[in-house]
């Protein structure tokens, strides 16, 4: 049995199971979750839904892994490092444009926000206009080349 398939099974019940904890939350009126809660209870379809969804995320996150090195050892490791080393810098430049201002930042449970916080959720933000740009410049690059092929 190839790893593909077992993959697609282990999906397959995960799923199942999700649905099944899905259905058990919708039968469990929020009342009687917020009452649980307040006494320091767990509601037990709340806690296996989430274990589920703990473990399809880190099944898939190890699959995604072990596919990505796969694929880069299999491929041209080249365009790869390229690639990495781009976004590597875009992420370098918006933390480098990124500012650390406190200046009208609401607080977080009552403490103030960091400056270093203020500084990578800027850089976060900023990397994500870069990326988004880029996305959009290279869909219309395309459309502009698939034109002009015709």
């Amino acid at each position: 049995m190839g790893l593909h398939k077992i993959i697609k099974i282990i999906g397959l019940l995960l799923s199942v199971a999700s649905v099944v904890f899905f259905v058990m939350i919708l039968n469990t009126t929020d009342q009687v979750i917020a009452d649980s809660f307040a006494m320091g209870e767990d509601v037990a379809s709340v806690n296996w839904a989430l274990y589920a969804s703990y473990i399809m995320l880190a099944l898939i996150c190890a699959f995604v892994l072990l596919f990505v090195i796969k694929g880069i050892f299999s491929g041209d490791v080249k365009k790869t490092l390229f690639s990495v080393g781009g976004f590597l810098l875009i992420g370098a430049v918006s933390y480098a444009l990124a500012s650390n201002s406190l200046e009208g930042l609401p607080l977080n449970d009552g403490e103030l926000i960091t400056p270093s916080a203020s500084k990578w959720v800027g850089a976060g933000i900023i990397t994500f206009y870069i990326l988004a740009a880029v996305a959009i410049l290279a869909m219309i690059f395309s459309g502009v080349k698939k034109l002009a092929n015709k």
